[in-house]
């Protein structure tokens, strides 16, 4: 490849968007709250958000990697591989944390850990800065589906429907198995919206964002032309 036909616009949306995240990811452990969730079981890492936020970082280094060398094949196909994660698992953490953010935080947010009081005010809910919950809730989803659509090729059938079958079970099954396990330590879920409620209906959640993880995936791979 010549100089004059380099194009760097793919590098920059891919190391914009790892040091997006790379910053949301580190202002984490400057609130107020981090040294309660960093002396949990599984720390920052119980949460949804961030497995996701460390599969999307870890496309983007290998998309960087693919830009700057572009003739190793390897790293495109490892690329491709994370891909089929990164993508549907972002866009389901952004479509569930923005909906509930701005429909009832209450069940995505924790309450502040406050004093006792005989104060009848409702506990504050646990936000965290506008520019970091952009970098988290965001920026993952935005810039994998314009790396999807601007830079990548479309799955054919056969990986969609059969790997991302499994790619959605694999990863369905994990995180449900895993913040059950968190939670047996800790007392709670990191999630609201998970504590609340019993058994069964945290099996349908996890049944629920599995399956719509893996609809999102063969829709977006649908509209994606050639």
């Amino acid at each position: 490849m010549s100089a004059a036909s380099y194009n760097p616009g793919p590098l920059i949306l891919h190391a914009g968007a790892a040091a997006t995240m790379a910053y949301g990811y580190m202002g984490l452990h400057s609130l107020p709250i981090n040294k309660l969730i960093e002396s949990q079981r599984g720390g920052h890492f119980q949460f949804l958000t961030i497995q996701g936020l460390a599969v999307a970082f870890i496309t983007m280094l290998l998309s960087m990697l693919a830009d700057l060398v572009p003739v190793l094949s390897l790293v495109k196909r490892a690329k491709r591989a994370v891909f089929m994660i990164a993508m549907p698992l972002a866009v389901v953490i952004s479509t569930i944390y923005w909906t509930l953010l701005f429909t009832a935080p209450n069940l995505i947010l924790r309450a502040e850990e406050a004093e006792p009081s005989s104060s009848t005010k409702t506990p504050q809910l646990s936000r965290i800065p506008v520019e970091m919950d952009v970098s988290l809730h965001a920026v993952p989803a935005i810039s994998l589906l314009l790396d999807f659509f601007l830079l990548e090729r479309k799955y054919t059938p056969k990986q969609a429907i059969y790997g991302g079958f499994i790619v959605a079970a694999v990863s369905g099954l994990w995180y449900a198995w895993w913040v059950e396990e968190c939670a047996k330590y800790n007392g709670a879920f990191p999630y609201p919206f998970l504590t609340f409620n019993p058994f069964h209906i945290r099996i349908a959640i996890y049944s629920a964002a599995t399956t719509f993880a893996y609809v999102c995936f063969l829709m977006l791979n649908a509209l994606r032309r050639a």
